[in-house]
C-alpha cells in the first residue's frame, strides 16, 4: 500500500479494487481514503495551511489536484484567500466571494509520506470494516451462528465468525465443557454493541433460548410453527425442562420433539454436552402445568395462592426427595418454567399445617369475639380466616352457615367490628409510643397497624415517609425456593437456605398485599405538604387589565 499513491493509474484502480474486495467494503470508500491519504500528503509538501484537495477517478484512475483560494477584497490569509485582481489573472470572470481552483503538479511522494498515507487508508479501511461488521450483525440477536475457537482469555472464549469475532463470557459457557482453539463452536447471538475496536459481540451457549433454537433446528414442527415452546428452564450442562403445545390435535407435542428411538432430542442433548432434558406438555390450567413440570414426581395435591404468587405441592412421603430433586434442582427449574414459587410439602407436613392453621383461627375466634370453641371452629370450617370477613361479609351468607340464623349473625358482626375498633386502638397506642406522628394516620390505605410497623422501621413523619419510593413501601419479599434434604438422602452436603439478598427484603408494609396504585397515593399523599408553602406564579395581566392600568396612569 505505501506504493499505492507514486503508482500509476491502472496500479491505483486495481489496489482499490483488490482492497475492497478483501475487506467487503463499498469500492468508493477506499477510493475515498485514497484522496484523503494524498490529500494529507500534499499538504505535508506544499504546506499545511493550504486548503487542498484531490480527486481519483474510479473508473480512469486519473488523479487531479488542486488548491482553492477565496476571492476577497482584502487578503487577511494569503494561503487561502487572494484578491480580485490575483483572482482574475487565473480566471477572467471571476468576483468576489467566488473560490477559485488553482490546478497543481502530482506530488511524488518520499517514504515519509508514503508511510503517512498509508495509515490513513488503512485507517479509513478499518473503520469501514467496522461499521459494516456491525451493520451485518445489529439485527441478528437471537440467531444460532457457528465459528471456530480463536482463543481463551480469562476464561472468556474468543469466536471466529468469518466477518467479525464473538465472545462467550464465562458465565454464559456451559460448565465443564472444554474449549479447544481450531474446533468449531455453535452459541446464540445475545446481544451486539458498537465499540471503538468494532461491533462487540455477545454469544452464549447457556440460555434457555439456545436450547430452545437448537430444537427448532431439529425438529420440523417447531420450525414450521406447528409445535411451540411456550416456556424452557435450564441448568446449564445438568438438565432443562421444557414446556411444549401442538396447534395441530393429530400430532404429539412431546413425541415430536424426541423423535424416532429419541433421535431429535439426542441430538440437542449431545450439543448441550449430555444434558438431560425433560419435555413436558403445556397446559393453560396452571396446576396442571405443574404437575407436569415436578415430572418424574408424582403430585398428589396442588395449591394456588394467586395474591402472593406462591404454590404449594402436595406430594406422598416416598415422592419428596424426587419432587425437590438433587440440590434441589428439580423443583427449582419447575419454578423457573412456571413463573411461580414453589414450596414442596409432603402429606403428613400439610395435614399439620391445616392443623395448625385451623386451630390459630379458631383461638383467634373464640378470644376476639367471645364465642366457644364450636362456633369458632364451625366459622373456620366455612372458610372464614380473619376478622374482616365475619364483619364485612353480606349478613346472609353468615345466616345461611348450617346452624346459624339472622340474630346470631348480627351479633358475630357486631362483636367482630368491636374487636376490629379494640385491636386498632391499641396499635393507635402503641403507634404513638413508637412516636409516629398523627398526619400519618390522614393518609389513605393506611392501618394503625401500619403505622405501628412504619414506626418500628424508623419512619415516623411524612418526610420520612415522602422520601421512600414506591417499592420500598409496598415491595413484596421473594424467596428462593423452598429447598430441603431428604431423609436418608446423602449425596450431597446438607441443604441450607440460601442468604437473603438485599433486593430480597421487600418493602417495610410488603406484608400487607398494598398494590401498586395504593402504593403512589400514600406516597404522593405524603409529599404534599413540601408543595403547600409554594406561593403560585403571578398570572399574566389580561389585556383589559393593561389597558385600565394605562388610562388610570393618563
Amino acid at each position: 500500500m505505501a506504493s499505492a499513491i507514486s503508482a500509476n493509474k491502472a496500479e491505483l484502480l486495481a489496489i482499490a479494487n483488490s482492497v475492497a474486495s478483501e475487506k467487503m467494503i463499498d469500492k468508493s470508500i477506499v477510493i475515498e481514503a485514497m484522496e484523503e491519504a494524498i490529500q494529507k500528503a500534499a499538504r505535508a509538501r506544499y504546506g499545511a495551511e493550504n486548503d487542498i484537495r484531490a480527486k481519483l477517478d474510479p473508473n480512469s484512475g486519473d488523479l487531479r489536484l488542486w488548491r482553492v483560494v477565496e476571492v476577497v477584497e482584502e487578503v487577511e490569509d494569503y494561503f487561502k484567500q487572494v484578491d480580485l485582481a490575483a483572482a482574475q489573472k487565473l480566471d477572467k470572470d471571476a468576483k468576489l466571494g467566488d473560490f477559485i481552483v488553482d490546478p497543481l503538479p502530482p506530488v511524488d511522494l518520499g517514504r515519509i509520506d508514503a508511510q503517512s498515507a498509508k495509515q490513513v487508508i488503512f485507517q479509513k479501511v478499518r473503520d469501514a470494516e467496522r461499521e459494516r461488521q456491525y451493520e451485518e450483525f445489529k439485527d441478528r440477536a437471537g440467531e444460532v451462528i457457528t465459528g471456530v475457537i480463536k482463543s481463551v482469555e480469562f476464561g472468556h472464549v474468543i469466536v471466529n465468525l468469518g466477518r467479525a469475532e464473538g465472545v462467550i463470557r464465562r458465565d454464559q459457557q456451559i460448565p465443564r465443557e472444554a474449549a479447544r482453539v481450531g474446533e468449531r463452536v455453535r452459541a446464540l447471538i445475545t446481544k451486539v454493541e458498537r465499540n471503538n475496536r468494532g461491533p462487540q459481540i455477545f454469544l452464549s451457549r447457556a440460555a434457555p433460548e439456545f436450547m430452545k433454537k437448537l430444537f427448532a433446528q431439529e425438529v420440523p414442527e417447531i420450525y414450521d410453527g406447528i409445535i411451540e415452546i411456550k416456556a424452557a428452564a435450564r441448568d446449564p450442562g445438568s438438565r432443562a425442562k421444557i414446556g411444549v403445545i401442538s396447534h395441530d390435535s393429530s400430532i404429539d407435542p412431546v413425541g415430536a420433539c424426541v423423535g424416532m428411538k429419541g433421535s431429535r432430542v439426542q441430538a440437542v442433548v449431545q450439543e448441550l454436552q449430555g444434558e438431560k432434558i425433560d419435555i413436558i406438555p403445556w397446559s393453560e390450567e396452571q396446576a396442571t402445568f405443574i404437575v407436569n413440570a415436578l415430572q418424574p414426581a408424582t403430585v398428589a395435591r396442588v395449591v394456588l395462592d394467586e395474591e402472593e404468587g406462591r404454590i404449594e405441592v402436595v406430594v406422598p412421603d416416598d415422592q419428596l426427595s424426587l419432587a425437590i430433586g438433587r440440590r434441589g434442582q428439580n423443583v427449582r427449574l419447575a419454578s423457573q418454567l412456571t413463573g411461580h414459587q414453589i414450596d414442596i410439602m409432603t402429606e403428613e407436613e400439610a395435614s399439620e399445617k391445616r392443623s395448625k392453621e385451623f386451630a390459630e383461627r379458631s383461638k383467634m375466634f373464640e378470644e376476639e369475639l367471645d364465642v366457644d370453641e364450636t362456633l369458632s371452629q364451625l366459622l373456620v370450617a366455612e372458610g372464614f380466616a380473619e376478622l374482616d370477613e365475619v364483619a364485612y361479609v353480606e349478613l346472609d351468607e353468615l345466616a345461611a352457615i348450617e346452624g346459624f340464623d339472622e340474630e346470631l349473625a348480627e351479633e358475630l358482626q357486631s362483636r367482630a367490628v368491636e374487636a376490629i375498633e379494640r385491636q386498632e386502638a391499641a396499635h393507635r397506642e402503641t403507634r404513638r409510643e413508637l412516636g409516629v406522628e398523627d398526619d400519618l394516620a390522614e393518609l389513605p390505605h393506611l392501618s394503625e397497624q401500619m403505622l405501628v410497623v412504619l414506626g418500628k422501621a424508623g419512619i415516623k413523619t411524612l418526610d420520612d415517609l415522602a422520601d421512600l419510593a414506591t417499592d420500598e413501601l409496598i415491595a413484596k419479599k421473594r424467596e428462593a425456593p423452598r429447598r430441603r434434604q431428604p431423609a436418608g438422602d446423602m449425596s450431597g452436603p446438607p441443604m441450607r437456605r440460601p442468604a437473603q439478598r438485599p433486593e430480597d427484603k421487600g418493602g417495610v408494609l410488603g406484608e400487607f398485599g398494598l398494590n401498586e396504585e395504593q402504593g403512589n397515593e400514600i406516597i404522593m399523599a405524603a409529599r404534599a405538604h413540601w408543595f403547600e408553602d409554594e406561593e403560585p406564579a403571578p398570572a399574566a395581566p389580561s389585556d383589559s387589565q393593561e389597558a385600565a392600568h394605562a388610562d388610570s396612569e393618563q
